[in-house]
C-alpha cells in the first residue's frame, strides 16, 4: 500500500491511498469522512483492483484548506486525486456523502466517472433528512458527547452493536468537544443540506448501482428508490438489514452485491473504454 499527499489550490493536504493492481476504484466515506471507513472491505475489493482511498478535507490526517465547505468542493478534490495519481478516469463508489460526492464528480466530469457505486447516498434531501440533520446540528452544539454517542445507534445494526461495543466506546471517546471539531463536522452537514443533483442525474448515463438497507436510519430507503429513478442507467439492490452502516456491519452481502455487479457491468465499462 502506497501512502501520499497532495495539496490542493487552497492549500490544504489531502492524504491518500493507493493499494492493489488492475481498473482504478475510487473509494470515498460518507460524513467522518476517513480512508479507515473502507478498511472492513478492502481485502474483498483490492483483489483485481487498484483502490483509491482519501481522508476528506480537515478529517484525519488532512487538513482544512481555505475553500468553501460544499459538496462540490469535496468532489473537486477526489478529481485533483486523480489528476495527482495521472489517472484520466475511473470507478467511484461513494457511501451516504460519499455517494453525493460521487454524484456531484459524474456531473461536473462526466469523462472521467466510467460508472458509480452509490450506497446509502440520495439525491437531494427531503423532509425527513432535513429535520434529521436539524436535530444532529442541534446535539452537536448543545451536547457533543450526546452527538457522538448517537451517531452509533443511528448508524449501525443494533444486534450488530450489541456484538461491537468498542465501536460505541470509541466514537465516544472522539466526540468532537472542540470548537475547531465542531465545526468541520458542522460546515460538511450544512453542506449536505445544501446538496441537490437531481436535476442534473438524468443526464448521467454511466452505469450506475444504488444499494440501500431496509433499516437505515439516516437515509432511509425511500431516498434509495428516488435517487435510482433519477438515474438512466441505474440498478436498485436492497439489503433487508444492516444500519445506515451496512459496508461495515454487512460487509460479506454488500461486498457480494459490489462484485457482481462490478462484474458484469462496470469491468465491461472499463474494457471498451
Amino acid at each position: 500500500m502506497s501512502e501520499f499527499t497532495f495539496t490542493t489550490r487552497d492549500g490544504a493536504v489531502i492524504r491518500g491511498l493507493d493499494e492493489g493492481a488492475g481498473p482504478v476504484l475510487l473509494c470515498i466515506s460518507g460524513l467522518g469522512g476517513t480512508a479507515s471507513f473502507w478498511d472492513p472491505c478492502v481485502d474483498g475489493l483490492r483483489r483485481g483492483w487498484r483502490l483509491l482511498r482519501l481522508d476528506q478535507r480537515g478529517i484525519g490526517a488532512s487538513t482544512r484548506g481555505e475553500a468553501a465547505c460544499s459538496v462540490e468542493q469535496l468532489a473537486d478534490d477526489c478529481l485533483a486525486l486523480l489528476d495527482i495519481r495521472g489517472i484520466d478516469s475511473c470507478i467511484v463508489t461513494g457511501h451516504s456523502t460519499g455517494g453525493c460526492i460521487a454524484q456531484a464528480m459524474a456531473v461536473a466530469a462526466p469523462g472521467r466517472v466510467r460508472a458509480m457505486a452509490l450506497s446509502g447516498a440520495w439525491a437531494r434531501p427531503d423532509r425527513y433528512l432535513r429535520e434529521l440533520f436539524t436535530m444532529r446540528l442541534s446535539l452537536l452544539g448543545d451536547n457533543p458527547r450526546a452527538y457522538a454517542s448517537s451517531s452509533a445507534f443511528l448508524s449501525y445494526e443494533p444486534a450488530w452493536l450489541d456484538q461491537h461495543w468498542d465501536v460505541y466506546e470509541r466514537l465516544a471517546a472522539t466526540a468532537p468537544l472542540n470548537a475547531a471539531a465542531q465545526a468541520i463536522v458542522r460546515e460538511r452537514m450544512l453542506a449536505l443540506l445544501a446538496f441537490d443533483q437531481s436535476a442534473r442525474l438524468a443526464a448521467l448515463t454511466c452505469p450506475t448501482l444504488v444499494v440501500g438497507a431496509r433499516d437505515d436510519l439516516i437515509v432511509p430507503p425511500h431516498l434509495q428508490v428516488a435517487l435510482a429513478g433519477l438515474l438512466p442507467a441505474a440498478r436498485l439492490q436492497m439489503l433487508e438489514r444492516g444500519g445506515h452502516f451496512f459496508p461495515v456491519t454487512r460487509t460479506i452481502e454488500f461486498l457480494a452485491i459490489l462484485q457482481a455487479w462490478l462484474t458484469d457491468e462496470a469491468a465491461q465499462t472499463v474494457r471498451v473504454c
